[in-house]
């Protein structure tokens, strides 16, 4: 009577390390444990919701936040395990971002091969103690080398997976993040 009922997940004592405890909540919410997929939200969503921000204009970064967990929640039977559960999320993450650019648009016109593309952008006034604004500079890219940009240099995906996340060729990968370097480093340097 006291066994194990096929198809809920249960734990076999106290979890040691946050790892742990992140496994068992993971199978818990997995389940259908509400409370268990409430604290793998708290301890993911500022890095979710920091990633949309960057990747889409901030006026949709909250309802497109709120999209991924949905989607994680609704997705959650079908997570394996074969990597860690912020990974998995972190990857959902992106294909929500992206599925989301394309339905409203904005995917028209994303790849930009000029290097002079930020000149066109008036500089931050400058100040005597010289700060500069990484974050605005990012969000003056365009949204193809933005989107490179973040996914390599920031969540440190390969070219080869970035091409497979966006649809491109490798070599229009390796090009957006040229041209997005560059185009920060001008910006950064004015």
């Amino acid at each position: 009577m006291g066994g194990p009922v096929p198809g809920v997940a249960t734990l076999n004592g106290n979890p040691t390390t946050a790892a742990d405890a992140e496994a068992a909540d993971t199978a818990l919410a997995a389940s259908g444990d509400g409370r268990a997929f409430e604290r793998l939200y708290r301890a993911h969503v500022a890095r979710i919701h920091s990633l949309v921000r960057r990747m889409v204009d901030d006026d949709q970064a909250d309802d497109i936040t709120q999209d991924v967990f949905v989607r994680a929640w609704e997705k959650l039977p079908s997570y394996r395990g074969e990597a860690a559960f912020g990974t998995w999320l972190y990857r959902l993450a992106i294909n929500v971002i992206l599925a989301r650019r394309q339905a409203i648009g904005r995917d028209r016109g994303r790849y930009h091969n000029a290097e002079d593309v930020l000149d066109v952008v008036p500089a931050q006034p400058t100040s005597d103690d010289l700060t500069m604004d990484f974050e605005e500079a990012i969000s003056r890219l365009p949204d193809g080398a933005r989107q490179v940009f973040l996914l390599h240099d920031v969540a440190g995906y390969k070219h080869e997976e970035i091409s497979e996340l966006l649809g491109v060729v490798p070599g229009t990968s390796k090009s957006q993040l040229h041209h997005a370097r560059m185009a920060l480093r001008k910006h950064l340097e004015r």
